[in-house]
């Protein structure tokens, strides 16, 4: 199908593009931007006007439930929920059930991504067998079976002599290694920010230190092995200026930031409130302020939602005892434009988080929209205004800790690959 996108803004921060364009796609790409190609008829025409459109939206870390736990949610019901928010391509953490140690297991969510249609899913290999952190995966099989960067997810690999063989063998195959940095021991069984919140609340506290010494570690890890790391779920200010120094000595690494790290913190918990139960924990202002400045400086490469959906009753439990996570989807767009107009950094800046860095992060061709690229396109408007309400959420998983807040950028379009993968029906409304 020929498509024409009319008259809308069109921001693309990798080819340097911010300003009114028609946009011509054909054959799954864009052919043209500005003034057609000569002979072009489109099939479908798309008006924009009073519009932003963008490159599809690349989000690192999305846990879609499948395979595995299916009770919670679905490979098609959360690409639903992405597409409507705007999200083309999704990064799928290999802790899943079973793992994603084999490419069998690669192939399996290939073809339930397949059947579903609504966005792209490309997989994290699984660093260990088992993510159990005692024998190596088969890293090579992994990549040629479709995955696009290496990790164990949550599980910690306790013998740093594993883990450093681990990188040697991940920066022979060419494999980004993604890595959540916690030390479990300083971790133990906390549940919120070690400091004054979680003191009054009597819940046991997870310690700044119990992420900055992780960082540490793996960066003498780096250093020693020349493996491409990425640090995923940055919370802390101090791990973060740690980054920003093995960045200037040029180490190959870079990391990203959650949505819910860059709005909330600590005292967002209120008297309780589970659904601010995350994992790493919510910080405090100190932290969420020097996150912010890391989107402004770029020393943050990306921003993602986390998305982790839950049944009901996996946030019913007392706070300490409830599953960790947010279900971002639906707001990872919404709020990372926030950041613009609290003038954290520009619109163009925040847009290039959201696609051709977490893009270029995953070694993918993706998230731009420059004559030859893959038609992956966000429409959204940028002026409407809606009061989120999780009850409404395509989602499987409700719990959001954001409902009831105003929100503006609706999305109205989404192309995958020159296909319309969403299209607003009903305009939410204030």
């Amino acid at each position: 199908m020929r498509i024409l996108i009319k008259g809308g803004r069109l921001i693309d921060p990798a080819n340097d593009i911010d300003g009114t364009h028609d946009l011509y796609i054909a054959d799954s790409h864009v052919v043209a931007v500005g003034d057609g190609p000569t002979g072009f008829h489109a099939d479908s025409v798309i008006d924009a006007s009073g519009c932003n459109v963008i490159p599809g939206l690349i989000d690192l870390r999305a846990r879609l439930r499948e395979p595995g736990q299916d009770h919670k949610a679905s490979i098609e019901s959360e690409t639903r929920a992405a597409a409507s928010g705007g999200i083309t391509t999704l990064c799928l953490p290999p802790d899943t059930n079973p793992v994603i140690d084999t490419p069998a297991v690669v192939e399996l969510i290939a073809r339930r991504n397949d059947e579903a249609g609504y966005a792209r899913v490309m997989p994290l290999g699984a660093l260990t067998r088992g993510l159990k952190g005692e024998q190596l995966s088969e890293m090579l099989a992994l990549k040629n079976a479709g995955c696009v960067g290496i990790s164990n997810a949550l599980a910690p690999i306790l013998n740093q002599q594993i883990m450093r063989r681990a990188m040697e063998y991940a920066a022979n195959t060419g494999l980004t290694l993604f890595i959540h940095p916690e030390d479990p021991v300083m971790a133990q069984r906390g549940c919120a920010h070690e400091g004054a919140v979680s003191t009054r609340l009597g819940l046991a506290g997870i310690p700044e230190a119990a992420e900055t010494m992780a960082v540490a570690q793996h960066l003498m890890l780096v250093e020693l092995t020349g493996v491409r790391t990425h640090f995923c779920d940055i919370s802390t200010a101090h791990a973060l200026r740690m980054i920003k120094r093995a960045q200037h000595d040029g180490l190959p690494v870079t990391c990203d930031v959650t949505t819910h790290h860059l709005h909330l913190i600590d005292i967002d918990i209120g008297y309780f409130d589970s659904n601010c139960h995350v994992r790493p924990p919510l910080r405090s202002q100190r932290d969420r302020e020097a996150l912010r400045q890391g989107i402004a400086d770029n020393s943050i490469s990306a921003i993602c939602s986390d998305h982790q959906p839950h049944d009901a009753d996996a946030k019913l439990a007392p706070f300490a005892m409830t599953e960790p996570g947010i279900s971002g989807l639906e707001t990872l767009l919404p709020l990372s434009l926030r950041l613009a107009e609290d003038g954290d950094a520009s619109l163009s800046e925040i847009i290039a988080h959201l696609t051709i860095q977490p893009a270029e992060i995953l070694g993918l061709k993706l998230g731009q929209l420059g004559v030859g690229s893959v038609a992956d396109v966000c429409i959204y408007d940028p002026q409407h205004s809606w009061t989120f309400a999780s009850d409404e959420m395509l989602s499987a998983g409700h719990n959001s800790p954001f409902n009831g807040w105003s929100l503006k950028g609706c999305v109205t379009h989404t192309l995958l690959g020159g296909k319309l993968a969403y299209e607003l029906r009903d305009i939410p409304t204030l």
